[in-house]
């Protein structure tokens, strides 16, 4: 018999069984915006069906569960062979066969195919972002492959594919496959010159086989990898296939798996290579050139993986105050409360609008957008990502201790939230390469300018942030220093441009004047008091279904 002490009340259900496309106002415009009238339609049912998946029991419990099963790494088989699998929870292989299925690994070759591809993956990694990687790793590889005809005809049609198939097979025997990617040494890092592991060239044309290590290898269970390594004429890129033709398995000695903060449904891991069979890709001595393309579009997925975990947290947050009374009254009613949620809502949909902004610039591919590029993803990459944290950390909070505790999902959020800003580059790494940008292509440069300066007269704020900026890109002299500070304030600026254009009054009112115009505290909840704050947040509810 239950016991009879209290009634429970005041207790907020379960944000659950609603659309998380349709539900997100900033994304959906953005999507009719960047998106030609004739594929609109289609698009729009694409992603409302993954955003009802998204939202559901079913794939919130496949987050849950990914994500309390963490993946194993089994070296050998019984018998002592090598086997080098790892093994994963069910859920963690339904999640990632939806998001195949829906073409998230599908966006070279179709029209509109980076703006509905950005925005499935937004709203799917909502659901649980660890199974993002390979999902991104498998997108990005395309690119780098296409240096290649030969090679791309051979793998692009399996990487682009809308079919899921586990375990490790020849690929000509699969419907699709996935890539992972190595390029960081235990004595390198980031600085990818330094790598050890060498390549020595066979008989056969582009044949290699590679001796060495690799400190990260993302998504360690995929189909093949592309690999850093030192041929006889300079660091160059490789492709590296778990399984070879024959049927036999490649030299691929995974060595153990990353014991991670957060995003621990994936499998990252220490592999070691011992006469590895590889075929290079791109010409030798170039392979930082060849495998760049392949960094920059999962930089971008870094911004949409951010943009999707500050999302996911301010409606969580928004709709834990519609329904938490407090004081005589709903949360969301109480003013301060209001300024917290209305700050957060426009960090996430400031996030957004940028985040959609690139992918289209991907889809136009033209000289001036791919200039735009070059400055865009990481400044975008940089101020996104460092973002996420303080705007899922802040989120929590609105949930009180219900927010701390794992049954919420918000503690799965904050560990997975740093991530972004450290795959693919950190933040000084985004900072140097802006700068690296502005100082040896001027029409990278000019392209921003444009693209910010389309929306100059419209508020007094951004006319001041862009004469202000100008001041600063004038002289250049010892920017290392300052570095930060200038990408930020090209962020902000590009974001404030963004949504004078694009958003209500409101938001863009609010935006320019918090983060252009000054008037804001060093915390969340600190917006003027005397702006349209309830239709910001209003604006930002997630409404279920």
């Amino acid at each position: 018999m239950a016991p009879s002490t209290h009634t429970v009340t005041n207790q907020v259900p379960p944000l659950t069984g609603y659309d998380v496309f349709a539900a997100d106002r900033a994304l959906a415009e953005a999507v009719e915006r960047h998106l030609a009238p004739g594929i609109l339609d289609e698009a729009r049912e694409e992603l409302g069906g993954l955003g009802r998946s998204a939202g559901s029991l079913q794939a919130q419990r496949w987050g849950a569960e990914a994500d309390e099963n963490p993946p194993k790494l089994r070296t050998h088989d019984r018998y002592g062979n090598r086997v080098d699998e790892v093994d994963f929870h069910p859920a963690w292989h339904r999640l990632l066969g939806h998001a195949v299925s829906a073409g998230l690994t599908d966006a070279w070759g179709r029209q509109g195919g980076h703006v509905r591809r950005a925005a499935g993956f937004l709203v799917w990694t909502q659901a649980e972002a660890g199974h993002g990687c390979p999902l991104s790793m498998t997108h990005a590889a395309v690119p780098a492959l296409r240096t290649d005809p030969a090679l791309a005809a051979e793998w692009e049609p399996l990487l682009t594919s809308h079919v899921y198939e586990e375990g490790l097979r020849p690929p000509a025997q699969k419907a699709g496959v996935l890539f992972g990617m190595g390029m960081t040494e235990k004595q390198g890092g980031t600085d990818v010159r330094s790598n050890t592991t060498r390549a020595e060239p066979l008989a056969g044309d582009g044949e290699y086989l590679l001796t060495g290590h690799k400190w990260f290898c993302s998504a360690p269970m995929s189909d093949g990898f592309l690999v850093l390594a030192q041929a006889p004429g300079g660091l160059s890129c490789f492709l590296v296939p778990r399984v070879l033709p024959d049927g036999a398995r490649n030299v691929f000695a995974i060595q153990r798996l990353k014991d991670k903060l957060g995003n621990r449904s994936n499998a990252s891991s220490e592999v070691e290579f011992d006469g590895t069979w590889a075929r290079r890709v791109g010409e030798e001595g170039r392979g930082v050139r060849t495998i760049i393309e392949m960094v920059a579009a999962t930089r971008l997925d870094c911004v949409v993986g951010s943009a999707a975990l500050m999302r996911q947290a301010v409606a969580q947050a928004i709709h834990h105050s519609a329904y938490r009374s407090a004081f005589g009254g709903l949360l969301i009613e109480k003013p301060l409360m209001r300024n917290v949620l209305a700050d957060l809502a426009l960090e996430s949909e400031a996030a957004t609008t940028l985040a959609l902004r690139l992918a289209a610039a991907y889809d136009a591919d033209t000289e001036t957008e791919r200039a735009f590029l070059r400055i865009a993803v990481p400044a975008a990459k940089y101020w996104v990502t460092k973002r996420c944290t303080a705007v899922v950390g802040e989120a929590l909070e609105c949930l009180g201790g219900n927010g701390y505790v794992e049954e919420s999902g918000m503690p799965r959020l904050l560990r997975e939230a740093p991530l972004n800003s450290i795959w693919e580059g950190s933040g000084n790494v985004q900072a140097l390469d802006v700068l690296r940008a502005l100082q040896r292509e001027p029409g990278a440069l000019d392209a921003f300018l444009r693209e910010v300066g389309t929306a100059r007269g419209a508020d007094h704020r951004l006319d001041a942030a862009i004469k202000d900026l100008l001041t600063e890109l004038a002289d250049l002299d010892g920017a290392e220093a300052r570095a930060r500070r200038l990408v930020e304030r090209m962020a902000l600026v590009l974001q404030g441009s963004l949504l004078l254009r694009w958003a209500p009054p409101e938001v863009a009112d609010a935006f320019c004047a918090s983060r252009l115009g000054g008037d804001w505290g060093s915390a969340f909840g600190t917006l003027p008091h005397s702006l349209d704050l309830a239709t910001v947040v209003e604006r930002a509810r997630a409404q279920e279904g």
